[in-house]
């Protein structure tokens, strides 16, 4: 009797479990996901300026547009190196104090050669941040990535610490290297001062000049050609690392 009870409950579980419906797959169900896309640089860098304009001033805006402007017409776009001219060499030291030289760095490989403002400027600190993770990318085209700026020494080792940077950080004092390089320019004097204000740039830069350069990025091959130009008078605008890939690439066609 007992076998038979068991055997009857057996069956009727197997009748239920088989009447029961089938739940379907939704179409979010049976949806295959795809990677969440990165941003480029430059969208970053866009958000960032989007933030700015919501919540700046009017008048801070037109001061910033204005020199923006001044930039563009100053001449100092025409004047820059560009592809096909020469690099001119130079010796900087780094943030700890060591003397380093492109001539050195080109006998490696080519070079991939970008300034920065300062660790003052949040477009700055979104770009060196863009470099260090493309860093691998570039040297695996056999590229070594130096940068310069016109920061003393010990604001410079600030910055490379603060973005955890494992290429070059190079103190170009007065812009030296940057005027031989045909980028550097005025600041108009509202910009000048509501730099002076905001943030002490002449204790940044260690002088009271006013000058800083592009945010300019080269692409140097080991004659010391320059292969690849990125200048644009609009500081919020920078080289896309994608591009700069692109042209390490095509040193090798």
């Amino acid at each position: 009797m007992r076998n038979i009870a068991l055997f009857s409950l057996s069956l009727l579980f197997t009748v239920l479990v088989s009447c029961t419906p089938k739940k379907k797959e939704t179409p979010m169900e049976n949806k295959t996901e795809l990677p969440v896309e990165e941003s480029s640089l430059q969208e970053t860098l866009d958000a960032k300026k989007a933030d700015f304009n919501a919540k700046a001033s009017d008048e801070k805006k037109k001061i910033y547009a204005e020199g923006i402007a001044a930039v563009s017409e100053s001449g100092v776009l025409q004047n820059a190196k560009n592809v096909g001219d020469q690099a001119p060499d130079f010796t900087l030291k780094n943030a700890l104090g060591d003397e380093v030289s492109l001539g050195d760095y080109l006998q490696k490989g080519p070079v991939v050669l970008t300034w920065y403002r300062g660790g003052w400027c949040p477009y700055c600190n979104l770009t060196l941040n863009s470099l260090q993770s493309e860093l691998p990318n570039f040297q695996a085209e056999g590229a070594n990535l130096l940068a310069l700026t016109p920061e003393l020494p010990d604001k410079s080792i600030s910055t490379k610490e603060k973005n955890e940077l494992e290429f070059e950080v190079l103190s170009d004092i007065s812009n030296t290297i940057g005027k031989e390089y045909g980028i550097v320019y005025q600041l108009t004097d509202e910009v000048a001062d509501s730099y002076q204000k905001g943030f002490d740039l002449h204790g940044y830069n260690g002088d009271e000049s006013d000058e800083l350069p592009l945010a300019a990025t080269y692409v140097i091959d080991t004659d010391g050609k320059i292969t690849y130009a990125f200048l644009d008078a609009e500081y919020r605008n920078r080289a896309e690392p994608s591009e700069i890939i692109a042209a390490l690439q095509a040193l090798k066609k």
